[in-house]
């Protein structure tokens, strides 16, 4: 049986492609996995030299073309099932069109129907964002019969609304019973952890990559090290292989 898992949220830059690259990099050593990267604006994920991703083109010219989403579902459907994990990563801008097109074809039950699993992955961030991001977040709890991981990225300020912290909340008291997990990206000092992240990513490298690098400053490696070390433990509360 094969596991899908489709990161998804409405809201730009907070964190898809970053969710989509570590949990690529958890599960991997493990299990085998593919990617695929759906964002017809940002490619991020399929950017990483060291992960097997391949970046499917969901434009004709400047609109984005649902029909396109079938070719997504043929990789899905014609991957070898050999207890592979598909993780792929959807762009802001294609987020209603392929949940539309999600719904309107029942495609999360064929998945299923054809042996596989499903999960859904959604980031919720703290700031000006918070409300998009839990409508965002709304929108998969009421659409899909399927279990959601949800991420917590503080990075742009505390999720916390009217007093309340986000297993508090509204959505979690409404959709709590489909949420199989609730990870927390950990939060460190932007000027050390945030500078070497950022350093990372612009690599295009992996952790371990970065870490086994002897050209790379041994506190960074340090601070890395630690930073993956954190963000495996989260992820593994999720129990997802």
């Amino acid at each position: 049986m094969n596991t899908v898992h489709f990161i998804l949220q409405g809201k730009g830059g907070v964190g898809k492609s970053l969710v989509s690259s570590m949990l690529f990099q958890y599960i991997q050593k493990n299990k085998n996995c593919v990617g695929i990267d759906t964002d017809p604006v940002n490619a991020t994920f399929s950017r990483c030299v060291d992960l097997n991703v391949k970046q499917l083109n969901i434009m004709d010219d400047d609109d984005i073309d649902p029909r396109k989403f079938d070719t997504l579902m043929e990789q899905i459907l014609e991957t070898d099932n050999e207890d592979k994990h598909i993780i792929i990563d959807n762009g802001a801008s294609s987020f209603i069109p392929l949940c539309s097109y999600l719904k309107e074809n029942n495609a999360i039950d064929l998945i299923k129907e054809s042996g596989n699993k499903v999960v859904l992955h959604s980031i919720i961030t703290g700031g000006q964002a918070l409300g998009d991001t839990l409508a965002g977040l709304g929108t998969l709890a009421s659409s899909f019969d399927a279990p959601i991981v949800v991420w917590l990225n503080l990075y742009f300020g505390d999720i916390f609304k009217s007093g309340k912290t986000f297993e508090e909340f509204k959505i979690y008291q409404e959709h709590g019973h489909k949420f199989q997990s609730v990870i927390q990206i950990p939060l460190r000092k932007q000027a050390t952890f945030g500078k070497d992240l950022e350093d990372l990513f612009s690599s295009r490298e992996t952790f371990d990559t970065a870490i086994n690098n002897s050209k790379v400053p041994i506190m960074v490696r340090q601070r890395l090290k630690t930073f993956w070390t954190e963000v495996q433990r989260e992820i593994d509360k999720a129990q997802l292989v």
